[in-house]
């Protein structure tokens, strides 16, 4: 699809009204917040030995009283120093771990947090507490690879044409990038999140890191707050979703970035478009049409509410890790380390090497 044709559909969108559409009870998705569970993640770290050698551990830390707490890290490692580290800038913190020359560097990370499923009634405003000034500007500010001026303000502005609250705004939005991007299965672990680059190519394939991050970039253009949330699945959907699960206790691959939206009646709002077009590409049997039951109802559903058997990480952009000569990080979401000065790739466990688990434990 072209750039143009893109702006097009843009305008399309934005004028119509946002029906609503009815799922069969087969294809229900419907998270409600109820019981808290708690779980339990480890990462298995193992470098390449003989050199000096550091490496960025992700832990918890978001923490929202209606849906995640993060319960603690403990760790092991012949690591010479370890110390937990937290950004300033968005809280987003991490272990860092350093290896003197001649060790077998080795690690384990657990990690334990407690959650629930979200749901935000849209239809009943409420009275949230407002974002500060500081925080205002940092959820509309852009970042290294979501800039909010150019291109992705001119077709913020024309999907948000007509709409006069930030609720119609986010909807308008939302679903555009329903409409207007696919999940390319080619892509290397969750994307780049290079949201100019998408919009100038017209190449609107990604996964969640591109999709969630478009979704985020347009929001912020038109000054309306939204974040990306960096995290991983750790258990199977509770709805019959094979797509939108951890369905082994091995989630070494199962990172998965969610988004959300500040509306001024709503408080943070959950979406996740991403996960709708992974539904549309990988629930069973695969490649389901857009108007396919399921896919209406994570549609539907995925603006407002999500499922949290999923690990919340962080919220952070252009992450710095401290001790690297490289630049920040555009997430932090994969375990990252450097042997001998050079950087492995995150996206290649086996060789880097790491591993990461996950159990449900007792109810919270």
């Amino acid at each position: 699809m072209h750039r143009r044709d893109l702006l097009k559909t843009g305008l399309i969108l934005s004028a119509a009204p946002c029906l609503p559409r009815l799922a069969r009870a087969e294809d229900a998705f419907s998270p409600t917040p109820g019981s808290w569970r708690r779980y339990e993640v480890v990462t298995h770290l193992t470098l390449p030995a003989g050199k000096p050698a550091q490496a960025w551990v992700p832990l918890p830390s978001v923490g929202e009283a209606a849906w995640t707490r993060p319960l603690g890290n403990t760790w092991t490692t012949n690591a010479s120093t370890v110390r937990s580290v937290r950004d300033p800038r968005y809280g987003v913190e991490m272990l860092h771990l350093t290896w003197a020359a001649g060790e077998t560097p080795t690690a384990e990370v657990t990690s334990r947090f407690a959650g629930r499923d979200r749901a935000v009634d849209l239809a009943r405003p409420g009275t949230p507490t407002p974002l500060s000034a500081a925080e205002r500007q940092l959820y509309t500010a852009a970042t290294g690879l979501i800039p909010t001026d150019g291109l992705v303000r001119q077709t913020a502005e024309k999907i948000t044409a007509g709409a006069d609250t930030d609720l119609a705004k986010a909807r308008a939005i939302y679903e555009w990038v329903v409409e207007n991007t696919f999940r390319e299965a080619s892509v290397r672990g969750c994307g780049s999140g290079n949201v100019a680059q998408m919009l100038a190519l017209g190449q609107m394939g990604g996964k969640c890191a591109d999709i969630n991050a478009l979704f985020v970039g347009l929001l912020r253009a038109v000054g309306v707050p939204a974040r990306d949330v960096y995290g991983i699945r750790v258990a199977p959907s509770a709805f019959g979703y094979k797509s939108l699960g951890a369905n082994t206790e091995t989630v070494t691959k199962a990172q998965h970035c969610r988004a959300e939206v500040y509306l001024s009646q709503f408080g943070w709002v959950p979406a996740d478009p991403a996960d709708v077009r992974k539904v549309a590409l990988e629930e069973p049997p695969g490649h389901r049409d857009i108007a396919d039951g399921k896919v209406r109802a994570a549609r539907d559903t995925l603006f407002g509410a999500w499922e949290t058997n999923w690990l919340a990480y962080n919220t952070g952009h252009d992450v710095p890790l401290p001790g690297s000569k490289e630049g920040p990080n555009a997430f932090l979401m994969y375990p990252e380390a450097e042997v001998a000065g050079w950087r492995l790739d995150c996206l290649d466990p086996e060789r880097f090497a790491y591993a990461i688990t996950a159990k449900q434990l007792d109810a919270a």
